[in-house]
């Protein structure tokens, strides 16, 4: 029984127990430091991913087209969680294809899975983004238009 419970226990404490710095060339030690990385990354996206910078467009035209119809904050508050997962999807996708174009320079199967599955779900975030818009800009768009 014990053996059984140590091997939980590792299961689930393993992880924690693996220090980043002894296998990461880079570690930030500076928060200020982890930020500048992190909006690094975003104008990395702007400047390098095409389809981020259409979603940047978009993104602010959902805004201005929620602010002229005075949509509600809690329908505002889903309008920017819906969005943020978008992006949040689409930068996942760059990471995994960075990622996988460095561990398999060579065309290989499994690679291919791995990029169209990560970009499946930037697919799928943009599809529930579009049906969630609609329902929530829709209605007061149609009445606002033929009103």
């Amino acid at each position: 029984m014990t053996s059984r419970r140590t091997k939980i226990l590792d299961a689930l404490t393993g992880t924690m127990k693996i220090d980043p710095d002894q296998y990461s060339p880079i570690t930030s030690t500076s928060r200020p430091a982890s930020l500048g990385y992190a909006l690094a990354g975003w104008l990395y996206m702007l400047r390098r991913q095409k389809n981020t910078r259409i979603q940047a467009v978009a993104s602010i035209a959902i805004f201005i087209v929620a602010l002229w119809l005075q949509i509600t904050s809690v329908e505002m508050a889903i309008l920017i969680l819906t969005i943020t997962i978008v992006w949040m999807a689409e930068f996942i996708n760059a990471a995994v294809e960075a990622a996988i174009n460095i561990a398999s320079p060579d065309l290989h199967p499994m690679a291919k899975v791995g990029k169209d599955v990560a970009s499946a779900a930037v697919l799928l975030g943009a599809v529930a983004s579009i049906l969630i818009g609609l329902l929530i800009l829709g209605p007061p768009l149609i009445a606002k238009l033929i009103g």
